[in-house]
């Protein structure tokens, strides 16, 4: 028997007054699949992506995780099934160092409430040297530059231990150079075998990360497909790509 998608969304909508932002969406996520989500500004990406992770709810439709609906779920359990996600705008803990900072994603990722401290800085340990910031773990969080603090957010978020990971937008920012440092990090997270949902305007990154695109416009899906085909389709060049230099 074929296991059920470890995402599937469900006729999705999100209405904010007149505002449609997301309108009768569809997809689904396999475990171990990279899913990148693109479209012009305005198109609803980050609304999608706070649907699911919990932090607002849906007008209509449903969200499944691991076969479960789970859209009445606050984020909080949401985060607790296994949804882990990081932000446009990175907010490390200022006054902590950076291995507490995954420290505090590694006692999140729990159920064992008398985990103690000492472990779970056993376990930053391990995502700082997978992320290369192992040199940096006494340093304050807020010391640290673009790229290391969007591998911190990585590391933060992986900690957690999610079975699915939501990227908003992780380059936002960061020059070329930087750019490739951050590819290679999500690639590292990509191995452990979780899936991942991916926002991303820059077009070599979501073609070297994805497995299949979705593209949103106006809030409405108009193609899902291999990368290669969804960015030569004549509607995603009008809608999209004939807008915006990757």
């Amino acid at each position: 028997m074929t296991p059920p998608p470890l995402l599937e969304i469900r006729g999705l909508s999100k209405r904010f007054g007149g505002l449609v932002a997301v309108d009768d969406v569809n997809f689904s996520l396999a475990s171990g699949e990279t899913l990148g989500l693109i479209g012009p500004n305005g198109a609803g990406k980050t609304t999608l992506i706070n649907l699911i992770s919990g932090s607002i709810t849906p007008t209509t439709g449903d969200i499944l995780f691991e076969g479960r609906s789970i859209k009445d779920l606050t984020a909080f359990k949401r985060a607790r099934l296994g949804i882990g996600r990081t932000f446009q705008i990175m907010k490390p803990f200022p006054g902590l160092s950076v291995l507490d900072n995954v420290a505090i994603g590694a006692l999140f990722g729990t159920s064992e409430t008398a985990k103690a401290l000492r472990t779970a800085r056993d376990e930053a340990d391990q995502w700082l040297e997978l992320m290369d910031l192992s040199r940096y773990a006494d340093r304050r969080a807020d010391e640290l530059g673009g790229p290391d603090r969007k591998r911190l957010e990585l590391a933060k978020a992986m900690a957690m231990k999610p079975k699915l990971l939501l990227l908003d937008e992780v380059m936002a920012g960061l020059n070329h150079v930087e750019i490739n440092e951050v590819i290679e990090a999500i690639k590292k997270v990509r191995n452990t075998g979780i899936s991942v949902l991916v926002i991303e305007h820059v077009i070599k990154v979501i073609q070297r990360l994805s497995d299949r695109l979705l593209v949103l416009h106006h809030g409405q899906q108009i193609v899902e497909g291999k990368p290669g085909v969804v960015l030569a389709d004549p509607r995603v060049i009008e809608a999209y790509l004939g807008r915006r230099r990757a």
